[in-house]
């Protein structure tokens, strides 16, 4: 029996796939973010799914159980579904695949998904990820690119991204789509590493705008906006509780805005854990007195 399921079966036009996945790929779920963000304001549709059973080890990636009502238990598998959607302007069509990274079978997971894509006539894949880095939460996240389109890469003006080393799904994915003659894509948006455990609206923010580059569309990110400016704000104010960690943000803000080296500097910071355990109990008291959370985008 195949692992993958069709719910129906949509005539596209030229497709684009858009691609992002939980897990190593998504520092801070910036790329996961993006990805639903794009998904909803598109009203995609969903229209496959991959069967988990294959490609998860589900002692290392468990399946989540929530209760209904207060009262019954329901429970959520890790899941990779498909979505398209028809984008107003565009003159193609846009399928996404969001899910959970695999633990298990790439290979066969990798030909899977370019299967379905060449079945759909997909022409260009664009993954999107997300990593911790030396950058701060108060500018705008960096992204760097690349991919097979050297003309798109050079007209979105992106950094070059040089890294070598281990690699998730989505560079086994982009792999197997370039010796296969599809062009890909792939944008990486930066996340800071000393609150890596809370979500960042900001790499969201910064990969949507790429994906409307590439798609050459305006997009409505009002609502990203509105969460990036409530992300700065709420982390701002649990900084400014730890001397070392501000002072070490505000190094990196001169460093980014000075675009020179500055005089070696490694404060003693909080690990991401830390820090992300003393902002979600700032948040809660800043609920408990009335104050406004705020709201990140759900993935």
């Amino acid at each position: 029996m195949s692992a993958l399921r069709f719910i129906a079966k949509p005539k596209l036009r030229r497709p684009i796939l858009v691609v992002a996945f939980q897990g190593w790929n998504d520092g801070g779920q910036g790329a996961t973010l993006a990805a639903g963000y794009l998904a909803r304001s598109w009203n995609a549709a969903r229209f496959a799914e991959i069967d988990p059973e294959e490609f998860f080890d589900f002692q290392a990636t468990r399946p989540q159980v929530s209760l209904v009502d207060g009262e019954t238990r329901e429970l959520t598998w890790p899941e990779n579904a498909f979505f398209h959607a028809r984008v107003a302007g565009l003159d193609r069509d846009v399928v996404l695949l969001i899910g959970v990274e695999p633990n298990l079978r790439w290979h066969t997971f990798s030909e899977l998904v370019f299967g379905i894509a060449h079945e759909l006539g997909v022409e260009l894949v664009v993954t999107l990820g997300s990593l911790l880095a030396d950058v701060p939460h108060t500018r705008p996240a960096p992204v760097t690119a690349g991919g097979s389109d050297r003309e798109l890469l050079e007209r979105l003006d992106c950094g070059t991204s040089h890294y070598e080393g281990p690699t998730g799904i989505v560079g086994v994915l982009q792999d197997v789509f370039r010796r296969n003659g599809i062009d890909t894509t792939s944008f990486w948006a930066a996340v800071p590493h000393y609150v890596s455990l809370t979500p960042s609206p900001r790499a969201a923010l910064a990969l949507c705008e790429r994906v409307a580059g590439v798609l050459d569309i305006e997009l409505d990110l009002s609502e990203l906006e509105q969460a990036v400016d409530s992300y700065t704000e709420h982390v701002s104010e649990a900084v400014a509780g730890d001397e070392e960690t501000s002072t070490y943000v505000e190094v990196l803000e001169r460093q980014l805005d000075s675009d020179e080296p500055l005089e070696e500097f490694e404060p003693e910071i909080p690990s991401g854990e830390s820090l992300a355990a003393e902002l979600a109990k700032f948040l809660r008291e800043r609920e408990t007195d009335g104050g406004n959370s705020g709201a990140t985008p759900a993935g």
